[in-house]
């Protein structure tokens, strides 16, 4: 088991207790939790600086990694729907990068099984940090004043690049998906 593997399955095993630790509600643990997100989004992106510095690129990798970036984000918008950090306006955006992050695995694992890939663009890799920076965001919002509206404005912004890359996803490979299966 390689370093960037696990730093990915530390993410991923990360991810209830920072839950558990904003649902409780405790300002100090919640304090917690937003240190254990930062550090879990930090090894996002190290995790494949890692492999790709050490030459240590594997298919558990290539596969754990996205996993690991969509349970994150999507455990917390769920969180953070729980906990109504989330206003109902912010359920649009939440509920927009939820749809688009299933879509586009839906669309990797459907055309990989035919075996086409489908790479990660440069701006999916923006889009993935302003989600990450979003939801860090949103979980300081109550522990620092004046933060609030930055954040859902910030979340807002992350929707946008999230749909908008699901919109080049889907562009870029219709050809596939209209043509005759085979």
């Amino acid at each position: 088991m390689s370093l960037p593997n696990q730093l990915t399955i530390g993410r991923i095993l990360a991810i209830p207790v920072i839950c558990l630790f904003v649902v409780i509600g405790w300002e100090w643990l919640r304090w917690l939790a937003l240190l254990l997100y930062i550090a879990a989004a930090i090894t996002d992106w190290l995790d494949g600086f890692l492999a790709r510095r050490m030459n240590l690129n594997s298919a558990l990798g290539k596969m754990l990694d996205p996993i690991a970036d969509k349970l994150l984000v999507g455990a917390l918008i769920v969180t953070f729907a729980w906990t109504r950090d989330f206003s109902g306006w912010d359920l649009i955006p939440a509920i927009a990068i939820l749809i688009r992050e299933i879509f586009v695995s839906g669309l990797r694992e459907y055309l990989g099984n035919r075996s086409i890939e489908v790479p990660v663009t440069f701006l999916a890799k923006w889009k993935t940090t302003a989600q990450l920076v979003s939801l860090a965001l949103i979980m300081a919002a109550p522990m620092l004043l004046g933060l609030g509206f930055f954040a859902h404005a910030f979340l807002w912004i992350a929707a946008a690049l999230t749909v908008w890359t699901g919109w080049e996803y889907l562009r870029s490979t219709w050809p596939h998906l209209a043509g005759p299966e085979i």
